[in-house]
């Protein structure tokens, strides 16, 4: 009963809110995690972002600069192609693949390019995200609370 409210009346209506079909996400991977503090954790991955001209000064005026965890549940928004901005986490889902939610580091006419913070490089298929594959961005996150679907996909699959 929860499930099917939460499917088919509660979705609609956050998406609605929202202006994204996906209004929530629960994280279900490592990639985005930091395991220690921001200063730290800096110092280990400045490398990986060399390449970007992503500086540590940039880097702490994101959002979410410290990442999330698996077991987070985050909230987003819609967002036009236009408005993004480097640092955004976005959501997107490349064709075959289930959705994706990465911090954007390149910016392109037509296209974005996103990594992993947990990650040391790019996914191949996370180098040029079209502006139809963009869910939505992230705009707050709220901790543990997609423990139970993580739970739920490593004990009995996707859902």
């Amino acid at each position: 009963m929860i499930i099917i409210f939460g499917k088919f009346i509660l979705f609609p209506i956050l998406g609605a809110l929202f202006g994204t079909s996906l209004p929530i996400v629960a994280v279900v991977s490592n990639s985005m995690e930091h395991n220690m503090d921001f200063e730290t954790w800096w110092s280990e991955n400045l490398e990986d972002y060399k390449e970007f001209e992503i500086e540590k000064s940039e880097f702490e005026t994101y959002n979410l600069k410290n990442g999330f965890n698996k077991g987070d549940v985050i909230v987003l928004k819609g967002i036009e192609f236009e408005e993004i901005n480097r640092g955004d986490i976005i959501v997107f889902q490349s064709k075959g693949h289930e959705p994706i939610i990465h911090r954007v580091i390149e910016l392109r006419e037509e296209s974005v390019g996103t990594k992993g913070d947990n990650n040391s490089q790019q996914i191949t298929f996370e180098k040029y995200i079209a502006k139809d594959e963009i869910i939505g961005k992230a705009i707050f996150k709220v901790p543990l609370l997609g423990w139970v679907k993580v739970i739920f996909m490593e004990v009995f699959g996707q859902i």
